[in-house]
């Protein structure tokens, strides 16, 4: 069943400084509305792109966007800043109105733009939940029930009857959150707000959508950066780019699409001159567009060597290492003493990990070409091709992704005997 429909919507802001230069638009507009006439400014705007100077003093946020949204259904919807992304949200939540277009909805909606929406900040955190409660048209006696369960998940039970205006943001974003959850809308949106709750409360938010969604057959429509979080728990993505929709469909196949990004992959060349062998080109096939890959996938290297005389005995290798340039594993191709010797010319090798254990985090090479019998070194480059692994959907029994907990993660097989 269909609980949320978008239709043609549209979102045009002026840019400049708020209320300078805008009675004569606003009488304009007035004008042609008494007249029955099209508002005047709904052909003139530039496309939303932040990077590119403005050519309109108009600028459609969105533009035409259309989709719909099923029961029990968790969309994502990703797209780099300044995409549209909030502006979608607040319509959405009712908190804007939209130019042109119609939000049409089924039930409650409960919404999470910004750390503590909708709180007060002179009231306690227990006023803030009855508060919330009865703007979503609940009872007393419905939020009353709930209450337990809310203090309880927001993990602020210390400091439920104080005013909010004295909590961190990550006791606001857990209340919030608890509150947004526990009060039984039929539509949660949430904003990328999760980025400010440690990795405990990101697990047990990320927990609680599971649970709303499957369980409780009710429709999220989750925003986030954190591509880990938008794999696990959305099965659809919509990926907005410059306020218009540039996907719509599987998870997996947005994802790949919003991470391309505007370049594919990122590749060493070198193109001075030289006079011994040399590495002229380094490159990374990450399983994943824009230098991103996926835990466990297939992942190879490439290096294309240039020698200006015949070589043997030539040996390279490469260390893959953090973002502490700590070493976390090492590779290498040796030519046999004296027995293969290499013409002058390009040489391509190729090296591929088939199952790689690298954990979630930030690494590039370091890579040596030397001879290995003489030990002359001829090359050396430290910090290149850098690339991002992801967890994506990769699961792990009871235990939540957590960053910097390891660099490596391999399988073990486990024995327990009784003594």
């Amino acid at each position: 069943m269909t609980i949320l429909k978008a239709e043609n919507i549209s979102k045009q802001y002026r840019l400049g400084l708020v209320g300078t230069g805008t009675l004569s638009h606003d009488l304009n507009r007035w004008w042609a509305g008494i007249r029955g006439k099209e508002d005047p400014y709904l052909k003139v705007g530039s496309v939303n792109d932040r990077s590119t100077k403005a050519d309109s003093e108009y600028v459609w946020a969105l533009k035409d966007i259309n989709f719909e949204v099923q029961q029990g259904e968790v969309l994502g919807i990703i797209g780099k800043n300044g995409a549209g992304k909030s502006t979608l949200l607040k319509i959405l939540s009712r908190v804007t109105i939209p130019t042109t277009g119609e939000i049409k909805t089924k039930g409650r909606i409960a919404s999470l733009l910004e750390v503590g929406t909708g709180f007060h900040p002179e009231l306690t955190g227990r006023e803030n939940i009855y508060l919330n409660g009865a703007i979503l048209g609940m009872s007393k006696a419905e939020i009353k029930s709930k209450e337990a369960e809310i203090i309880d998940f927001s993990g602020c039970e210390r400091y439920v009857d104080t005013p909010v205006k004295r909590y961190s943001s990550g006791m606001r974003v857990r209340l919030a959150f608890a509150v947004a959850a526990f009060l039984e809308p039929d539509i949660l949106v949430i904003d990328e707000v999760l980025a400010v709750g440690d990795a405990e409360f990101q697990k047990k938010a990320i927990g609680k959508m599971q649970d709303i969604s499957k369980g409780d057959g009710r429709t999220v429509i989750f925003v986030s950066h954190d591509m880990n979080a938008v794999s696990v728990l959305t099965s659809r993505v919509i990926v907005l780019k410059n306020g218009i929709v540039d996907f719509d469909g599987d998870t997996d196949e947005g994802i790949k699409e919003y991470l391309k990004g505007e370049n594919n992959q990122i590749k060493y060349k070198y193109e001075g001159e030289f006079y011994k062998p040399k590495i002229v080109e380094v490159e990374v096939e990450t399983s994943l567009p824009n230098n991103i890959h996926e835990f466990g996938k297939e992942i190879k290297f490439i290096f294309e060597i240039d020698l200006p005389y015949e070589t043997d005995n030539l040996a390279l290798s490469f260390q893959i290492v953090d973002e502490f340039s700590v070493p976390i594993t090492h590779s290498w191709i040796f030519d046999a003493d004296n027995v293969i010797k290499r013409d002058k010319g390009r040489y391509r090798f190729e090296g591929c990990f088939p199952h790689p254990k690298l954990y979630m985090g930030n690494y590039s090479l370091l890579v040596h070409l030397s001879n290995s019998k003489t030990k002359e070194k001829f090359d050396f480059l430290d910090s290149i091709c850098h690339f991002k692994v992801q967890m994506m959907k990769t699961v792990r029994s009871e235990y939540h992704w957590q960053k910097n907990t390891c660099k490596y993660l391999e399988d073990i097989n486990w024995q327990t005997f009784k003594k």
